[in-house]
C-alpha cells in the first residue's frame, strides 16, 4: 500500500520514522521533515519519492548507496550526521541517569576504513563480492567504496580473483581484508574445503599481486610478507583476521584520550588488550599489564613488546574476562585501568572495578547502551565521570564509539 508519511526523527538505525496511528515505521534513507510517499509494509516502509526534502539532504557520494547495506546515511549533511551521533550517546547516558560533559564528535574521513569485511559468492555468471543488501542475504557486487582506503578499493579486482579461487562452495562466504604496512592481510572464511590445486593458484596469485597475506578459515595458505601495523612507534604482526580498530586514525584518537589520562599512572592494567594497541602506547611511561581471551592476540602484543626499544615493563595474562572478571583485590595493585570489551560491555568487571580503589579508569566501547550500563554501575561505586568523547570510527553508519574517563579518590589503607 503506498502512502504519504511526514518523517519525524531519525531512529537508532539511521531510518526515518514516521509516527503513525498504527505506530512508527522506519523508513530508510529518508530525513526529518521529509514528506514522502512510501510503500508500506508493516512497521517498515520502502521510500518511492521524496515530496518535500530536507534541507539536510546532499548527494550521496557513492553509486551504491541505498543499495549497498554497509551506510545508512550518506544522504545527511555532515555537521548533522554528527551530531546525531552524539545524541545517542546523549540519550543513551540520561536512559542510565548520567549527565555528564559529552564532547562533540571527533569526524571520521572518507577513505579511511583500514579493515572491511566483504562477503563473496559464485553465481552461474560471475563472482560477486561486496556487501550485503540491507536485512537481506543478497550481495552488492561493488566497484567502489568511500569509507575504505584507497589501497582496498583498488584491489577490489584482485580480491574477486583471490575469493574465485579459494570458492569451493554455492553458499556465501566472507573476505576479511585489512590494509598493513606491508601489503593487504586477506583472511578468508567459509569459503569451502581448499584442495592442494587451489592451494598452489593462491600462492602464486598472491606472490604475483603483491598480498602480504591470505589465510582460508585460520589456515595461512600464503605469506610472502609478515603483514605488519604499528601501535604508535611499535610494530605488532597481528593474527589473521584478528580484531583491530577499522580506522587508524580513530585509534590514535582513543589512545591519545587514555594515555593523557593515565598519564599519572605507574603500573596500568589493560582489559580486553587485543594486540595491544592501548599496552604499546602506554607502556612508553609506565607498566602494563595486558589482559585478553584470545591468545594469538596476546602472543602478537608480546613480539611487538619484546622487539620493541624504549618501553616499560610488559606482562600478559590470558584469561576470560566473561568468565572470570580480575577481582577487585587484584586491581588494587594499579594506579589507572582502561577496558575496550565486545559489544556486550563489562557489567562484571565493572562491578569489580566498581569496588577497587583504582583512582583512574578509561572505558573504550562501541555501544553506548552498554557503556551507560557499565559507567551507571562504576558512578554508583564512587567514581567520578569527567569527560565523554564520542568517535566517528564507522563513517555513515549508526555504529558510534566512545572514550569515558573516570576517577576516584584512592581510600587510605
Amino acid at each position: 500500500m503506498t502512502t504519504r508519511l511526514r518523517i519525524a526523527r531519525l531512529g537508532a538505525q539511521g531510518d526515518g520514522v514516521a509516527d503513525t496511528t498504527e505506530g512508527p515505521v522506519f523508513i530508510p534513507f529518508t530525513l526529518p521533515g521529509e514528506l514522502v510517499t512510501a510503500a508500506r509494509q508493516k512497521d517498515r516502509a520502502t521510500a518511492m519519492a521524496i515530496l518535500e526534502p530536507s534541507p539536510l539532504r546532499v548527494d550521496p557520494p557513492c553509486r551504491h548507496f541505498t543499495e549497498c547495506g554497509g551506510c545508512a546515511l550518506q544522504h545527511l549533511e555532515t555537521q548533522a550526521y554528527l551530531d546525531w551521533k552524539r545524541d545517542k550517546l546523549v540519550h543513551a547516558l540520561k536512559a542510565r541517569g548520567i549527565e555528564a560533559e559529552i564532547s562533540a564528535t571527533v569526524p571520521c574521513l572518507p577513505h579511511s576504513r583500514r579493515r572491511v569485511v566483504l562477503s563473496a559468492r559464485r553465481t552461474e555468471a560471475r563472482m560477486l563480492l561486496g556487501y550485503n543488501r540491507a536485512l537481506s542475504h543478497h550481495i552488492i557486487d561493488i566497484e567502489e567504496c568511500p569509507i575504505a582506503v584507497p589501497e582496498i578499493v583498488s584491489a577490489l579486482s584482485k580480491l574477486k580473483a583471490v575469493a574465485s579461487l579459494a570458492c569451493n562452495t554455492a553458499q556465501p562466504f566472507h573476505l576479511t581484508v585489512t590494509h598493513t604496512a606491508s601489503g593487504l592481510d586477506v583472511a578468508i572464511q567459509g569459503s569451502g574445503k581448499i584442495e592442494e590445486k587451489a592451494r598452489m593458484a593462491i600462492s602464486d596469485f598472491a606472490i604475483r599481486e603483491g598480498l602480504a597475506r591470505v589465510t582460508v578459515d585460520g589456515e595461512i595458505i600464503v605469506e610472502p610478507k609478515k603483514p605488519m601495523v604499528l601501535f604508535g612507534d611499535v610494530a605488532v604482526e597481528p593474527p589473521s583476521g584478528a580484531f583491530l580498530q577499522a580506522v587508524a586514525s580513530a585509534e590514535a584518537v582513543m589512545a591519545q584520550l587514555v594515555s593523557d589520562h593515565l598519564r599519572r599512572a605507574k603500573k596500568v592494567l589493560d582489559l580486553f588488550a587485543g594486540s595491544g594497541a592501548f599496552t604499546l602506547r602506554l607502556a612508553a611511561k609506565a607498566e602494563v599489564h595486558a589482559v585478553e581471551g584470545d591468545g594469538a592476540a596476546l602472543a602478537a602484543l608480546d613480539r611487538g613488546f619484546r622487539f620493541a626499544s624504549g618501553l616499560k615493563r610488559v606482562t600478559t595474562e590470558k584469561r576470560d574476562l566473561f568468565r572470570r572478571p580480575v577481582r577487585f583485590k587484584e586491581l588494587n595493585a594499579f594506579d589507572g585501568v582502561v577496558f575496550d570489551p565486545p559489544r556486550a560491555g563489562a557489567e562484571d568487571q565493572c562491578v569489580q572495578i566498581a569496588k577497587s580503589d583504582v583512582p583512574l579508569v578509561a572505558a573504550v566501547s562501541c555501544n553506548p547502551a552498554t557503556l551507560a550500563r557499565d559507567l551507571r554501575i562504576l558512578i554508583d561505586g564512587g567514581y567520578t565521570l569527567k569527560s565523554v568523547t564520542p568517535i566517528d570510527q564507522f563513517l555513515w553508519s549508526p555504529h558510534v564509539e566512545a572514550v569515558a574517563l573516570l576517577e576516584k579518590p584512592r581510600r587510605r589503607r
